[in-house]
């Protein structure tokens, strides 16, 4: 059965991940202020708990989140890349990590921005992500 005969469009999830993702891109970084650090923790291990899914590694070991900022007023701000643009879950991750920030008491406003400059190379990994890996003995 084509698509043409029920007018769905069996990629129409390829769609909505392009936009989400193309939304992660207009995301507005606040302006810092002194900041809340027992915030900042909580949220920092609520990234931690969000894998991505072809490598057994949070987030954070991988080193895929290149800025957090958490305000004392509950606005996260998180700019993150992945491994590759081509990454299969280039639309899905950036809104895991949205909702993992969401779901931390405190948290009023979690802004994610997918960047991709500078690159993400296996040397921003933390230690123990490549002792998981494998990349180092």
């Amino acid at each position: 059965m084509s698509s043409e005969n029920t007018g769905h469009d069996p990629f129409e999830f390829l769609h909505d991940d392009a936009e989400d993702a193309a939304d992660m891109g207009d995301v507005e970084r606040p302006t810092p202020d002194e900041g809340d650090p027992a915030l900042r923790e909580q949220v920092l291990e609520a990234l931690k708990t969000v894998r991505d899914p072809e490598i057994p590694v949070n987030l954070v070991d991988l080193g895929l989140i290149y800025e957090l900022l958490v305000n004392k007023d509950g606005v996260v701000y998180v700019e993150m890349t992945l491994t590759t643009p081509a990454c299969p879950v280039a639309g899905a991750l950036p809104g895991q990590v949205r909702d993992a920030i969401s779901a931390v008491p405190g948290v009023q406003d979690a802004r994610v921005k997918l960047v991709w400059t500078p690159p993400w190379d296996k040397d921003r990994m933390s230690e123990e992500a490549k002792l998981e890996l494998g990349l180092i003995d």
